[in-house]
């Protein structure tokens, strides 16, 4: 489950008080997604860092999974971002030194895995990147960075996923690659938050949450 009840993000800038997010309230049930649609600036991916613990909101509460994030200590929410939280960034943020399967295996760092080598080269087939796997970043284009990325953040079978503009770098069967990847792990029962302003093909959202200046408009 995701919930937002009254939240607001507010960034103070030469002395202006700038909304980010203003009011906005959901609940998505678990094993659902939701589908984030909006202009740029409309706080979409505001919404994807509160819900991934990266900020604090200003005001009003966020439940992520059965737990309230408002009080919640910084190491407690990186924690839970390296088990049952999985973000997938519209800039990547591979390891520039490390490999693709490097990458995907980042997670056993905080936990083991068993079979973990054998899940990363899994996860990186599936997504067209196996004559990727000693490849660095530099040496990939933005699409395999992207998909690498999200292999990684699906490498734990996390109970949320939260994605932001994950297929803005893709070529439309990259795409559907990784949409599909996104669909199963919503059909294993994850619930998902994924931020996009293409239009989504091949996912069918539960529900859509229509965003202008930092307001859920529908």
């Amino acid at each position: 489950m995701i919930k937002f009840e009254n939240v607001c993000k507010h960034y103070r800038k030469n002395g202006n008080i700038i909304p980010a997010l203003d009011n906005v309230s959901f609940e998505i049930p678990a094993g659902q997604l939701a589908l984030v649609r909006g202009p740029s600036g409309s706080g979409k991916t505001t919404m994807i860092n509160l819900a991934a613990g990266l900020c604090r909101q200003t005001k009003g509460s966020i439940t992520i999974g059965d737990m309230s994030l408002d009080n919640l200590p910084p190491n407690e929410r990186a924690k839970r971002r390296t088990s049952d939280i999985a973000v997938v960034f519209q800039l990547f943020h591979l390891v520039p030194y490390l490999s693709a399967l490097e990458n995907v295996l980042l997670p056993t760092l905080a936990a083991s895995r068993e079979n973990a080598d054998e899940r990363a080269r899994m996860l990186l087939d599936e997504l067209g990147l196996s004559e990727r796997l000693t490849h660095f970043p530099d040496e990939m284009s933005a699409g395999e960075r992207q998909r690498c990325a999200l292999a990684r953040a699906l490498f734990n079978e996390p109970e949320i996923i939260l994605a932001d503009e994950p297929t803005g770098n893709l070529d439309p069967e990259s795409a559907e690659k990784v949409l599909r990847q996104i669909d199963q792990a919503k059909q294993r029962g994850a619930t998902v938050l994924l931020v996009s302003h293409q239009p989504i093909d091949h996912i069918h959202p539960d529900m859509i949450l229509e965003m202008d200046r930092g307001n859920i408009i529908e």
